[in-house]
């Protein structure tokens, strides 16, 4: 899963530090991998001890009297510690402006216990008004999410609430403002460019937190984006089937086969370079992050295809050669907008002439797009930095425009990306102690039960999809009808 940075358009500030997961890490999850794939590596060179603060670190609402808040480390979460100092203009203006919104929205927002604004529907219970309003009015909705981390404000449903909010998203903030959007909005940092140094600064804050970490909540596979379920609503049981249901389909569209010449952009843990040299692909598949390239090494060794398999730490930019098909699941999202000319320049230069580009995006509505694209978030702070969501329109214009490469095919699975996302959520949920006793207190786990709350309101209410595209060269009518 990359970048999405979707529905809650948001302000500025500069990130915290990476939170640091201390001691030696657990073996692999208890749904196991399967017999030939090694547990995830531990993490080296990790500062310990743990700094495990237990508090409220998931959804659950707690009653009036054990009300919990999570014990916050400053010098690791320095702009969750305290509300951010904010003038009482600012701070009026923003209670303003989120009072109107919650108004006029199907859900009913409780005011440190005592008043209740909105239509009714899921509650979201604001604990602290004046530290809510504050962050909000100092830092945008980067505010708001901190506010959350902080324990300022939760619900029993956040994804209920998140949704609404997500379904509202173009409208939450006045239109003159929006129209004076460059002037209040605070632009991506430069230091979050995706230039090949920046890239892999960026992957490596989100992807190499911890191996262990990541294996606490995914499935066996592995598989870090989302599934394609044979129906809806799902179960855990089913997630593994559903991840490899994804990968084949993704397989098959590229045409990969025996002596296939496959390129994979973004290696994850190697599910999908496993798969392709089961089907016989000879497998060069590209990464930034040095902790999944050292698993996605390990099990691929593991399964005994290391003579069809290759695992480079490598930038796509540097990448030579020529592949009969190219395959890459959720990185685009990554690449950056600046970048996307390059990143598609360079399919079609590494496309072997016949070969076929199969892509895994999430994509967003391009008016909103066009009104955030230069807009610092909370995701931007927090998870994935330099991330941007592309719309289907933007990939169009980017490959009609730069490239001879062409969409033949899209398939949208938005809706399994909201199952895939509850799962994790839930089984992250599940194993908290866990998710302590690798080092990361909890803020971070409030941080990780947002995220995961945050992207899976957007494919409920449809603000964002998730889409399969298949690229080619040639446009003949029998390739159109594959």
């Amino acid at each position: 899963m990359t970048a999405p940075t979707h529905p809650l358009p948001t302000g500025p500030t500069p990130g915290p530090p990476k939170p640091t997961p201390a001691s030696v890490q657990a073996p692999h999850p208890a749904e196991s991998t399967p017999a030939s794939v090694p547990a995830p590596a531990s993490r080296k060179g990790v500062p310990g001890p743990a700094e495990s603060a237990r508090g409220a670190a998931s959804s659950s609402l707690p009653g009036p009297a054990v009300r919990q808040r999570p014990a916050v480390d400053p010098a690791r979460w320095p702009d969750v510690a305290a509300p951010p100092r904010a003038s009482r203009l600012r701070t009026a203006l923003a209670e303003r402006i989120v009072r109107r919104a919650l108004a006029r929205l199907p859900l009913r927002a409780r005011l440190a216990g005592a008043e209740d604004i909105g239509l009714g529907g899921p509650l979201m219970d604001i604990r602290e008004p004046e530290a809510f309003f504050r962050r909000i009015g100092a830092s945008g909705l980067i505010g708001f999410g901190e506010s959350y981390m902080a324990g300022e404000w939760d619900a029993p449903d956040l994804v209920a609430v998140l949704t609404v909010l997500a379904g509202n998203a173009a409208d939450l903030v006045p239109a003159p403002l929006q129209r004076l959007r460059s002037l209040w909005a605070l632009r991506k940092p430069a230091a979050q460019l995706n230039t090949p140094e920046g890239s892999r600064e960026n992957i490596s804050h989100h992807y190499d937190l911890s191996n262990d970490l990541f294996a606490l909540f995914l499935d066996g596979t592995l598989s870090y984006s989302s599934a394609v379920f044979r129906s809806l609503p799902a179960t855990q049981d089913l997630l593994p089937a559903a991840q490899h249901r994804k990968i084949d389909l993704l397989l098959d569209a590229a045409g990969v086969g025996e002596g296939t010449r496959l390129l994979e952009i973004g290696t994850g843990w190697g599910e999908l370079a496993l798969r392709a040299a089961a089907r016989g692909a000879r497998v060069v598949s590209v990464t930034l992050s040095a902790e999944q390239r050292e698993l996605a090494r390990a099990r691929i060794r593991a399964a005994g295809y290391e003579d069809r398999v290759e695992v480079r730490l490598c930038d796509y930019r540097q990448v030579t050669g020529a592949y009969d098909a190219v395959v890459s699941v959720e990185m685009i999202e990554a690449v950056g907008e600046e970048f996307w000319p390059v990143y598609f320049t360079t399919l079609d230069r590494l496309l072997a002439p016949g070969g076929r580009v199969a892509l895994q995006a999430i994509t967003m509505p391009d008016d909103r797009l066009r009104a955030s694209r230069s807009t610092y978030t909370w995701i931007h702070k927090y998870i994935f930095p330099g991330g941007l969501l592309p719309s289907t329109e933007a990939i169009e214009r980017v490959t009609t425009g730069h490239t001879r490469l062409r969409t033949v095919r899209r398939s949208g699975y938005g809706a399994h990306y909201a199952e895939t996302l509850r799962l994790w959520r839930e089984r992250f949920t599940e194993r908290s102690a866990e998710v302590d006793a690798l080092g990361f207190d909890a803020v971070f786990r409030r941080m990780w039960t947002f995220y995961l709350a945050y992207s899976e309101a957007g494919f409920r209410s449809g603000y964002l999809d998730v889409q399969q595209l298949l690229l080619t060269r040639d446009q003949s009518p029998a390739q159109e009808a594959l």
